[in-house]
């Protein structure tokens, strides 16, 4: 099996990257926050992968981090989830907001990923709660203000999930003075690094 891949970046695609390595292109499959960290072609990746095996391919997918990396290996044990739709679950939110939603049955979190609708979210949470674990405790959100929603309306409009759009504004240092293209600048930033 290959657990892991580092090479220099070849190109980006929406939902994959092609790492070269030793004069071999691996295509390799993965969520939008690892297509954010892993840089521009040129620059060197290292990713975690799974590879899944079926008869007619073999598929490579990637992760900047190692528990992206089991959260997809988790979700592909439950019935009907198969490695697209689990890059799909990890591409629309943090992997602390989905551990955090199916220890607390929080379906709708799950629901606004494109082809789970609520019978399969109840199925998710059903199937992970116990294999998930209690989420770490996360810090109190922060009420928006009206730069920080319009913010967020803005990172939308550029193809950012809406969890992503949120978590990149609310970490931002709360500043009542800032613009909105500024607030955006330093949202893009969060997002990039």
């Amino acid at each position: 099996m290959i657990a892991g891949i580092r090479g220099s970046i070849a190109r980006l695609g929406d939902d994959h990257v092609l790492v070269q390595v030793n004069g071999i292109q691996f295509r390799v499959f993965a969520p939008r926050s690892t297509l954010n960290q892993v840089g521009a072609p040129g620059d060197e990746a290292e990713l975690f992968t799974h590879l899944h095996v079926r008869e007619d391919a073999l598929t490579l997918y990637g992760f900047a981090t190692e528990p992206e990396l089991e959260l997809f290996e988790v979700l592909l044990t439950v019935s009907g989830i198969g490695p697209r739709v689990a890059l799909n679950i990890l591409s629309a939110a943090s992997v602390d907001t989905l551990r955090s939603a199916i220890a607390n049955n929080q379906t709708t979190v799950l629901q606004q990923v494109p082809g789970i609708g609520k019978k399969m979210a109840e199925k998710l949470v059903f199937a992970l709660k116990d294999k998930i674990g209690a989420a770490p405790p996360a810090a109190a959100p922060r009420d928006l203000t009206a730069v920080d929603k319009e913010t967020v309306g803005a990172l939308l409009s550029l193809g950012y999930s809406a969890a992503e759009a949120r978590a990149a504004v609310a970490a931002l240092p709360s500043d009542p003075t800032a613009t909105i293209e500024r607030r955006t600048l330093q949202a893009l930033q969060r997002l990039g690094s």
